[in-house]
This record gives structure tokens, sequence and C-alpha cells, in this order.
């Protein structure tokens, strides 16, 4: 029988994880030793860089795992065009998923219209070029307010995205277990969530996973699978 903790083997929560390589100062020999380590325990998937992908393409070539990268990352400032240019050209490089920032200003000041066409774009050019690819829309939940967080939820849905996510990871706060709930909430089972942003431990891993999680973002996957 497999060791398990909380319920969980460790290979249930790799394969719970999109192993993160995003800071702006990570070096190559990162990206492939991160794609050595999720080839090895099998996460979700690697999500680096755009700059990265047709590194982490190369590496995970005779492997399952799938590549991510970002779009509009990691303010979401970026023009529509421009965010859309980035998904063609990395699903064209042999992406596999992409996590894109929102319009967080528009969404904000409640021009939701902007919103929803910034997102839609985005996952129309993914879906057209990979049908099976997997759009994931960021909120940067430590900018929004409940109701933002709702009204984010509502229209990713609308736009057809997959999944949505919490944060980048570059803002204050990340991940809560409240904000997982709340989203899970929303989108049911419509939607698949993702949690990132200062997911650290193994315990944050499962909390968030027992709160409606399906992935954990986590640039310290190796220290979270240790933990078994």
């Amino acid at each position: 029988m497999s060791k398990t903790y909380r319920g969980y083997t460790v290979a249930q929560i790799a394969a719970a994880i999109d192993h993160s390589v995003l800071k702006p100062n990570s070096l190559s020999s990162e990206v492939v030793a991160a794609c050595e380590l999720a080839a090895q325990v099998n996460t979700a998937s690697v999500c680096i860089r755009p700059i990265d992908v047709p590194l982490a393409v190369a590496s995970l070539a005779e492997t399952s795992v799938p590549v991510c990268t970002v779009i509009g990352f990691p303010h979401g400032t970026s023009t529509t065009g421009t965010k859309v240019f980035e998904t063609i050209e990395a699903i064209s490089a042999g992406c596999d998923e992409v996590d894109m920032v929102i319009n967080v200003s528009a969404l904000i000041e409640g021009d939701f219209d902007t919103v929803l066409s910034d997102i839609k774009a985005v996952v129309d050019a993914a879906h057209e070029l990979k049908p099976e690819s997997i759009v994931k829309v960021i909120f940067e939940t430590a900018l929004l307010n409940r109701e933002q967080i709702i009204k984010a939820c509502e229209l990713s849905e609308l736009a057809g995205a997959d999944f949505v996510k919490t944060s980048t990871g570059f803002a204050a706060e990340g991940a809560t277990v409240e904000n997982i709930r709340l989203m899970k909430h929303c989108v049911g089972d419509r939607l698949k969530v993702k949690a990132s942003g200062g997911v650290r431990t193994l315990d944050q891993v499962i909390d968030l996973l027992e709160a409606g999680a399906d992935r954990c973002g986590c640039s310290g996957t190796e220290s979270i699978l240790e933990s078994f």
C-alpha cells in the first residue's frame, strides 16, 4: 500500500502540481532541471516563461508532462492583441496550456465587456490552434474584493476558459482557502480551479485541494514532495 498523508499519496500530490519556474532571473539550467523533476514525479505540467517554451518542449518531448506558459504576465496590462500573439506563438511552439492574466484594472472599473473580450480572444486563439489546449485565467485575487472575484469567474466561464486561477505569485498575497472555496462555488464542476501564489508546503497544497482546487502552482515542488 502506498504511503499516504491526510488521505493523499505522493503521486496524487505531484499530479495536482503545476511545477513553476517563472522568476525573471531564472536560468536555462533551472528550466531543464524543472523538466527533469516534473518527468520524474509526473506533475500536472511544467509552467515556464514564454522565452523558455522551446527548451521545455524539447526537454519533455519523450514524456507525458504538458508544457504550460504564461500570457500577459504578470500584470495583465498587455493589449489583447499582444496576448493573442503570445498565445499563438506559445501554442505553435508546442505549448499545451496557457495561464493568462486578465485586464485587472478594467475589471475593477466595471468594464466587463473589455475583460470578457480579452479573455475570449485568448481562449479562441488557443482552442483554434489546439482544441485540446487548456486556458487558465489568472485573477490576481489580492487586488480584488469578493464581488469582483465572483464576476471574474462569471466572465471566464462566458469566455470559454477551462480554469480560473487565483494569482501570479507576484502580488502581496497569493492563494487562500477562502478564495478557492468562493471560486469553486462560482464555477462548480463546469470549470476547474487553480491555486497559485505562496503555496510552499504539503499541508497548504492539501488544504487548497480540499477547498476545491484541482491544481496548485508551486515552485518548491521538490521540497513539498520530500515532505512525504
